[in-house]
């Protein structure tokens, strides 16, 4: 009896020693959880039960469980390197083959897709053709490498404020963008064309005459010639009337040829039309480009403008006693753009920043979670699969329910604490010793009945 006693604990501390050393082992694996030996004593039971005095049988090794707790966080200098801080885990995908980690080391593979170091698909919500998030549409994350297409200005917001105390310029009846006599202000911005191409659209402020009071002119140029024709440098003109306290009020084509080549609502929207076969006419802008000699004659480049055209909202603009200044400017169109770099925030959406200042989201990433996360079964490699004692996955995004969220850059270390490892190991020594003592004891004491004559 004692022998198999003996033999049971010889057993039960061999597996503590195997379950130390594995965490010793991965003291330095990220996303690594330790594990502990969990034993039961083990009684002689028969049919009719094992009595009021019933002695023991030994031990065995009733669990190795996992142990969950957060590892610290450690900060690399890869951008797809990934941790999470709190509950859940990672989704990959190997062939179909699902399976949940806490390792964060992902990177991209030739096709673009995000993997880890065993190439296994990071999981997560995609996006259309259009850059909308699918949201509930689990599917592989793919980081999209081409070239960002440009995007025609189709939409231009400025707010600004003209000097109520200026006067009408000397040389106003001859409006010259090279003479600064001839307009009291002027302010200009990028625009593009369907190529990307960048055009200077500048507006010339110009304080009219009384007794047309609180009122100026708004000469437009493109490039520094007209839009509707680039071999005239005649401006597009527009008469813009404030109100006595100083607010916009009416926005008016100033004659014939801007009205056929602008439309403005009764929101004093202007909206610039857009040429369609680059022949000059009064149908609306035609992107031109310089020949670079000087003085520098323009033609044509080739491309048009967004279609139908692209307006001009300068709704927040006022006339106030106060510097000429422009407090805000925004347009929607921009050149082509080379992936420069990725970036993913607290909650998994993955953003791509291109060369043109655009940023554009490539998807978000997923988190899974178990309501009995012991009950994972791994398989190496620091991964586990789902279990029927772990029930279903709860699969959301991070900082949504009792999901954590992630940090970028950065890797969760093991939580294995190589104190406490060290000591075990020390323990389940002594334990080995002490049951090898009870097999030797009980070898002694069987030797000596049989020395008995």
């Amino acid at each position: 009896m004692a022998f198999n006693i003996g033999l049971s604990g010889l057993r039960a501390a061999t597996s503590d020693l195997n379950v130390t050393g594995n965490n010793i082992a991965n003291a330095g694996t990220a996303g690594f959880k330790q594990s502990r030996a969990e034993f039961a004593d083990v009684y002689a039971a028969s049919v009719l039960g094992s009595g009021s005095n019933p002695q023991g049988s030994g031990v065995l090794l009733a669990n190795v469980s996992q142990q969950f707790k957060q590892g610290n966080i450690n900060y690399t200098q890869n951008g797809l390197d990934l941790a999470i801080n709190g509950n859940g885990f990672f989704v990959t995908s190997n062939n179909g083959e699902i399976n949940y980690t806490r390792a964060g080391y992902f990177g991209t593979d030739r096709d673009g897709f995000i993997v880890n170091n065993f190439s296994h698909r990071l999981q997560g919500y995609p996006v259309d053709a259009n850059g909308n998030l699918l949201s509930g549409v689990q599917g592989d994350l793919q980081v999209q490498s081409d070239n960002q297409a440009p995007k025609a200005t189709s939409a231009i917001l400025q707010n600004f404020n003209l000097n109520s105390t200026d006067i009408r310029p000397i040389n106003a009846a001859t409006f010259s963008p090279g003479d600064p006599l001839s307009y009291n202000s002027s302010t200009s911005l990028n625009i593009y064309d369907s190529q990307g191409n960048p055009h200077v659209m500048t507006q010339y402020y110009v304080k009219n005459a009384a007794p047309a009071t609180n009122q100026w002119t708004m000469n437009v140029l493109i490039d520094g010639v007209n839009p509707l024709n680039p071999a005239n440098t005649t401006p597009l003109s527009f008469t813009v009337q404030y109100d006595s306290a100083g607010q916009l009020q009416t926005i008016t084509a100033a004659n014939a040829a801007t009205a056929a080549a602008t439309s403005v609502a009764a929101t004093n929207v202007i909206t610039f039309n857009s040429d369609t076969d680059g022949v000059p006419s009064a149908n609306g802008w035609i992107p031109a480009v310089s020949d670079g000699l000087v003085p520098p004659t323009y033609s044509w480049n080739g491309a048009l403008g967004n279609q139908p055209g692209f307006t001009f909202d300068p709704r927040g603009s006022t006339q106030f006693a106060s510097s000429f200044a422009v407090n805000s400017i925004s347009q929607d169109g921009f050149t082509t753009g080379q992936l420069a770099g990725l970036e993913i925030d607290d909650t998994g959406v993955i953003f791509a920043r291109y060369t043109n200042g655009q940023s554009k989201v490539q998807g978000q990433v997923v988190l899974a979670n178990f309501a009995n996360a012991q009950g994972l079964t791994p398989v190496g490699k620091t991964a586990w699969v789902q279990s029927f004692e772990s029930g279903e996955p709860v699969v959301g995004t991070p900082r949504t329910g009792t999901l954590g969220a992630l940090q970028s850059g950065a890797l969760e270390d093991s939580n294995v604490e190589l104190s406490d490892q060290l000591v075990n190991l020390i323990v389940a020594q002594r334990n080995y010793q002490a049951n090898a003592k009870t097999i030797e004891t009980e070898s002694a004491v069987t030797q000596t009945i049989i020395n008995i004559r």
